[in-house]
């Protein structure tokens, strides 16, 4: 048996018995007991009661003395409300993807944050054209690689020592020095947008720009890929704009208008 095998079989027992009552709560159309419950899940009675008190102390589960039963509780709505946020942002930024893609004849993909080091692709547009770059949802990246990855390194917290450790372990095919990713970074931030020619990914161009939340921390990034010779200067410069335009509304309006600051320092 191979180490990643046993691996994935380890589990924790109290908390895939936990799980297993919050999915049986959300699957019926009233509150159960404790008897019930351990009955249908074929729990020990006195394991399902701690599990339960465990389930209400932290919010999940809500207990009713009067009938002496538990349904679902609001704290899982704290708990969804980040991603069903982020999947909201997804739905209201695809037409700006769909737009770019068509007018400035690219690849168009949305980034979003997901630790401190890691960017996942929650949507993408293609252009249509018969020979692009091809990408999928799903994909992830290291923060601070290509063009997103000077986004977020314009609007993180950490000290140019963290982040040279950062840039340290990243695979590019034609990585720049620090001092040069630097002075991209400084750029980013007094243009709005970044780019990556060629660096990342041979003959392959990105240009990004962030979305920042109300403490213009970066949650999400806008990139624009495609191929390094469909670009001059100028249609870089149109598209990085385009890019910080609809990006600067996406903060706007996240934000609560709490980063019209930052944005017109870019104008």
């Amino acid at each position: 048996m191979t180490a990643t095998s046993t691996s994935s079989e380890k589990k924790v027992g109290a908390l895939s018995a936990g799980l297993s009552i919050l999915r049986h709560l959300a699957s019926v159309s009233g509150p159960l007991g404790v008897t019930r419950i351990a009955r249908d899940l074929n729990l020990n009675s006195s394991t399902c009661f701690n599990l339960l008190k465990t389930l209400v102390h932290e919010r999940l589960v809500t207990f009713d003395e009067a009938t002496k039963t538990y349904r679902m509780g609001l704290g899982l709505v704290e708990l969804a409300k980040g991603s069903l946020e982020q999947a909201s942002y997804a739905r209201l930024l695809r037409p700006h993807l769909e737009e770019i893609a068509s007018r400035h004849r690219v690849t168009a993909t949305l980034w979003q944050r997901t630790s401190n080091d890691r960017v996942v692709m929650a949507d993408l547009a293609d252009s249509g054209s018969a020979i692009r770059v091809h990408m999928s949802i799903g994909q992830r990246l290291p923060m601070y690689i290509a063009a997103l990855g000077r986004c977020m390194a314009a609007y993180s917290t950490l000290s140019a020592a963290e982040l040279r450790t950062q840039l340290s372990s990243l695979r590019w095919e034609d990585g720049p020095s620090f001092e040069a990713y630097m002075r991209d970074v400084e750029q980013t931030r007094r243009l709005g947008y970044a780019m990556d020619e060629g660096h990342f990914v041979k003959g392959i161009t990105t240009v990004s720009s962030p979305i920042l939340d109300e403490h213009r921390s970066p949650l999400m990034a806008i990139s624009a890929v495609g191929f390094s010779a469909q670009f001059t200067s100028s249609a870089i410069q149109s598209l990085g704009e385009d890019l910080r335009e609809r990006c600067r509304e996406a903060s706007l309006s996240i934000s609560g208008g709490k980063v019209g600051k930052f944005w017109e320092d870019q104008s």
